[in-house]
């Protein structure tokens, strides 16, 4: 849509340069949707341009998002609608798959990535911190790269790749069982936007971590109610942040969320836009970001795998999560209709 618009409707950048900016977005960490509109905001308009593009990109979503927040809390428990979001998380769950395997076509043909995801998603199963995975996924990436140089001079073994994450194994530290505070939670989205490669799915694994699992803070089906409405609403899939900033603590909690959650993204287009033809150049930038892609593949993969032994439990659920599988594979549908029918689909369960 971004390049219809800017390239061929307002003839702002040529192609090239388009696929430029969409180079720096595949670099650095951040929802690739946004960092395009704030690139494009950038090169348009400076620092100016930047924050006005940005601020309209997430807005609305923000906005959107925090309305049905209100209708959720103030509705959400009613009798009748457990059916209808339980048919939503089924769905849910089958839209993440269907995720991963478009995102991960382009790298069927290379087994080291392969490897990684795969190794990801293991590790993502044990509850290992997806920082320490992804971290560990990009400098395999790296080690990969420069196999041959490592080979001639140290005698490492193919191995080699697989070793940043030993380190990762068991080396999560449950978190304090403390309550839930604003500037606990902002400064814990202002991390995960900070070092959140691959899109907004894998957003789903690091509050899965942080917020299910180690903190308490928030339970699994709040989570998954959550990403569904980040699913729903237009906009980036970070809004579920939006979300729970507002279940947890309204309408300052929802506006702190999103700041957090989006701001790296601001600063990593403004620090990094200038260098980025000496870093696509680079075989170890290159080797990095082949390892994290691959790494948050594998996050998406494992934390299916962690939400459906929480939400497929019964036939009713189960059978909605194929049906949307089957379907979103076969002809192709908006992940926004898999939801609404995963939801109708619940409701009508629930009255049987």
């Amino acid at each position: 849509m971004m390049e219809e618009e800017v390239v061929r409707r307002r003839d702002w950048f040529t192609h090239e340069e388009f696929l430029d900016m969409l180079a720096v977005t595949n670099l650095i960490p951040g929802p690739n949707s946004t960092e395009m509109a704030i690139h494009i905001g950038y090169r348009r308009g400076g620092t100016a341009g930047l924050f006005v593009a940005g601020l309209c990109f997430i807005i609305p979503a923000m906005s959107v998002t925090i309305a049905l927040a209100w209708l959720y809390t103030a509705y959400g428990m009613v009798p009748g609608a457990g059916g209808t979001m339980e048919g939503i998380r089924a769905a849910i769950i089958a839209v993440i798959l269907g995720a991963v395997y478009r995102l991960g076509k382009p790298i069927a043909s290379r087994p080291f990535m392969i490897a990684t995801g795969a190794a990801a998603a293991i590790l993502c199963a044990f509850r290992i911190d997806p920082l320490l995975l992804l971290a560990g996924a990009g400098g395999a990436g790296i080690i990969w790269s420069r196999r041959e140089t490592i080979r001639r001079y140290f005698g490492i073994a193919i191995a080699a790749p697989l070793l940043p994450f030993l380190p990762a194994a068991g080396s999560t530290v449950p978190e304090s069982s403390a309550g839930p505070t604003l500037g606990g939670l902002a400064l814990f989205l202002l991390k995960t936007g900070a070092i959140l490669y691959g899109g907004g799915y894998v957003l789903v694994a690091f509050l899965q971590e942080g917020l299910v699992d180690s903190r308490g803070w928030l339970t699994q089906g709040r989570l998954l109610d959550a990403i569904a409405v980040g699913q729903f609403t237009p906009g980036p899939v970070l809004s579920t942040a939006t979300f729970i900033g507002y279940i947890m603590f309204g309408i300052p909690g929802a506006i702190v969320a999103t700041a957090a959650i989006f701001l790296p993204s601001f600063l990593y287009v403004l620090a990094v836009g200038p260098f980025v033809p000496r870093l696509r150049r680079s075989p170890v930038m290159k080797g990095f970001l082949d390892g994290a892609s691959a790494g948050a593949l594998g996050l998406m993969t494992g934390v299916c795998f962690t939400l459906g032994a929480s939400s497929l439990r019964s036939c009713g659920p189960a059978a909605i999560f194929l049906i949307a599988l089957v379907v979103l594979f076969r002809w192709r549908i908006n992940a926004a209709w898999i939801v609404a029918g995963g939801a109708l689909a619940g409701w009508a369960a629930g009255l049987l």
